[in-house]
């Protein structure tokens, strides 16, 4: 349980998401900048690992104690709140049941989708108040809708896309028309010791630890070497599991001898096989779905992004299917589409 029930409301009172990193702590800056009440900070707790890098973590106890002080440097009230518990149920065992069926699940989507932004938002309706900060790269428009943030270096709509209008409605994304080099200046000129924090670079359960690994200690899959083929079935080489490749991926083959690069074009985890081939064979213009989230009909979907930066991509919806405006490298099935119109996210669905 996040919360015992809503409070009054309080007018003006915000509850700020602080993660120990500079973007959130500018977002609470900004936040602490308006009139109204003082707001209230709180710092998720949602996985810890002593064999992790802690200064790569987004929730480590280091993280926690920045974020604390940062908190109190604002003036601001400042709660802990522990979903470990929920994490592992609801985001790690689903990641590790989907690597080990060879797909390559997108975990801060569901996350983001139904765990930390809902129970904060729980979180602030017991504490009476009406709206929560975050630090997130993204704008919101008229009747819930979710916009692309100003910087498309940064934007972090993509992993946002599966939160319901309901909930971006209560809202706020303060940094959505900035870029990272002026959340860094504001944070500086404040005399925040966050400013010049390097950003997470990776799951957050994953920090310091890599997929292979961490799955290897969490997932209940030991080493298990197998075969590395080619699309024709020809043997080339040999790996250590395949549970520690996916779609796309070069790095750790091995395989010498071939006149260009070879890619993971996929994986069979019951048969521990790995099959490569050159980019090429990566190609595709059109791209199976399954569980379709759409804000709207089908009709207003236009773009497709396919990774959290890539360009997007003219597309049409056939069902289950989306048939693309031009070829793109393959994303790994797990992966997630994210639709838009414009600037307007309007809706997602997993690669099949």
């Amino acid at each position: 349980t996040y919360a015992s029930g809503p409070a009054p409301a309080v007018p003006g009172l915000s509850l700020v998401a602080m993660s120990g990193g500079v973007d959130s702590a500018v977002a609470a800056l900004l936040s602490a900048r308006e009139e109204g009440p003082t707001p209230v900070a709180v710092t998720l707790e949602l996985w810890r690992d002593a064999e992790g890098d802690p200064e790569a973590s987004c929730c480590s106890a280091s993280a926690v104690l920045r974020a604390r002080r940062v908190a109190r440097e604002l003036g601001m009230p400042h709660l802990t709140l522990d979903l470990r518990e929920e994490f592992e149920r609801e985001v790690v065992d689903p990641w590790l049941a989907g690597q080990r069926r060879g797909f390559t699940p997108n975990p801060c989507i569901g996350c983001n989708g139904s765990l930390r932004l809902d129970a904060m938002l729980s979180l602030a309706e017991s504490l009476g108040a009406g709206r929560l900060v975050t630090g997130h790269y993204a704008r919101t428009g008229p009747g819930g809708e979710l916009l692309c943030g100003a910087d498309p270096a940064k934007d972090q709509s993509f992993m946002l896309a599966a939160l319901e209008p309901e909930s971006l409605e209560r809202i706020s994304f303060p940094l959505g028309g900035l870029t990272k080099a002026q959340v860094r200046q504001l944070a500086a000129d404040a005399g925040l010791e966050v400013a010049a924090t390097p950003d997470s670079q990776d799951l957050c359960f994953l920090a310091g630890v890599g997929r292979g690994p961490f799955m290897e200690r969490f997932g209940g899959v030991g080493e298990r070497p197998g075969e590395i083929l080619d699309t024709t079935g020809k043997v080339l080489g040999t790996h250590s599991g395949a549970h520690r490749f996916t779609v796309g991926q070069r790095r750790g083959l091995q395989i010498g001898g071939l006149d260009e690069p070879f890619y993971v074009v996929a994986t069979d985890i019951d048969a521990n096989t790995v099959t490569v081939g050159p980019r090429s064979s990566l190609s595709r213009e059109r791209i199976d779905i399954r569980d379709l989230r759409l804000r709207g009909g089908g009709d207003a979907v236009r773009q497709v992004r396919l990774r959290s930066h890539a360009p997007a991509v003219d597309c049409r919806l056939e069902g289950s299917q989306l048939q693309l405006g031009r070829p793109v490298l393959a994303p790994a099935p797990g992966q997630t589409a994210v639709f838009l119109d414009g600037e307007r996210v309007v809706g997602c669905a997993t690669i099949a």
